[in-house]
């Protein structure tokens, strides 16, 4: 098992076509471009990043959130053009109990094109066998078909829909957990 905190340094994880390094403040002029687009985030907020300096402070709080060891921020970047085209993270994590949650924003060029099939395939062992977590989970808007369809094709089980619990300033949304264990994904 590995511990990325105690040298204080965000693992680099490698796909075929993706790399995934540490999220930096270098990387806000890329995220800014789709974290600002409101189609692309719809099913995460209805409150896009409006401005860089925004950007810069959501960078600035998912890194001291792993100086806390509550978070593990990545950048995904596009080997073959050596963009970045989306992040993913482990947020809510605990490693007494061994569980997270992840999060993933994918530019919207990059939707519907296995980008998170290959990242799960690399994500998943890293979580279970490196970092020695028990417990992954996905917690979605009930309308993202696309996520659902990812989560189940990896074997997450569908621990419930909440209702109507996020809000968005003229609706409210269900969202649904999937969970997958490490005794699960071993199988």
């Amino acid at each position: 098992m590995i511990n990325p905190f105690e040298n204080n340094e965000i693992p680099i994880l490698e796909t075929e076509q993706y790399l995934l390094r540490g999220l930096s403040l270098e990387d806000a002029p890329a995220l800014f471009e789709f974290m600002s687009d409101a189609e692309t985030m719809k099913y995460v907020t209805p409150h896009p990043i409006k401005t860089l300096r925004e950007m810069e402070e959501k960078i600035k709080n998912h890194l001291a959130n792993f100086q806390m060891e509550k978070e593990i921020p990545w950048v995904i970047i596009e080997k073959s053009s050596s963009e970045v085209i989306g992040m993913f993270r482990l947020h809510k994590l605990h490693m007494w109990h061994r569980k997270a949650e992840m999060g993933a924003y994918l530019h919207q060029g990059y939707h519907k094109k296995g980008v998170m099939t290959e990242v799960l395939k690399t994500i998943l062992p890293f979580v279970f066998n490196e970092l020695g977590l028990n417990r992954i989970v996905g917690d979605l808007y009930a309308e993202n078909q696309g996520s659902k369809k990812l989560l189940e094709k990896f074997g997450f089980h569908q621990d419930g829909i909440l209702r109507q619990t996020d809000f968005d300033g003229s609706k409210f949304h269900d969202t649904i957990v999937y969970s997958l264990l490490k005794k699960e994904f071993n199988q």
